[in-house]
């Protein structure tokens, strides 16, 4: 069992992450379609992984002598499609230019190719007292190859 490793998804040639999620019936409300909040759940998913697979693990940046984490600051979403129990989703997460302590990352939900939900998210990189901090430049670096301009 130990060769089983949980779906991480992996970058494209385009700089773009993609993670593949299926809709389970706890996803869903009375009627089988995926209720609106479980949207932010398979978004979270999706920045999460595209951050591990840059190596950035929450656990280890938690338990760094001067520890960090990060927190969604702002977020737009806009419902496009219903998704439905059993559907296959692919979350796509790119990275802009950051700022600061500012992580931005234009986020999409498909199935079979058409948008089911969109994202606009604003992380901020925070200390343990919740305060803004910079990120450290290794972990900056990490990310920035992966940044797709605005646009």
């Amino acid at each position: 069992m130990s060769d089983i490793l949980p779906a991480c998804g992996a970058f494209g040639p385009d700089r773009v992450h993609r993670l593949p999620v299926r809709v389970y019936y706890e996803d869903t409300d009375f009627s089988g379609i995926v209720y609106h909040a479980r949207y932010l759940h398979f978004f979270e998913r999706g920045r999460t992984e595209s951050l591990r697979a840059l190596g950035i693990h929450h656990s280890e940046l938690a338990a760094a002598e001067t520890p960090l984490a990060f927190a969604v600051r702002r977020m737009a979403v806009e419902y496009v499609q219903a998704a439905r129990v059993d559907d296959i989703l692919v979350v796509e997460s790119v990275f802009r230019p950051a700022r600061g302590a500012r992580l931005m990352i234009s986020q999409r939900i498909e199935r079979d190719g058409e948008v089911i939900t969109t994202a606009e998210v604003q992380a901020v990189c925070i200390d343990n007292n919740g305060r803004p901090k910079r990120p450290p430049r290794d972990m900056a670096d990490r990310w920035r190859d992966y940044v797709v301009a605005d646009g």
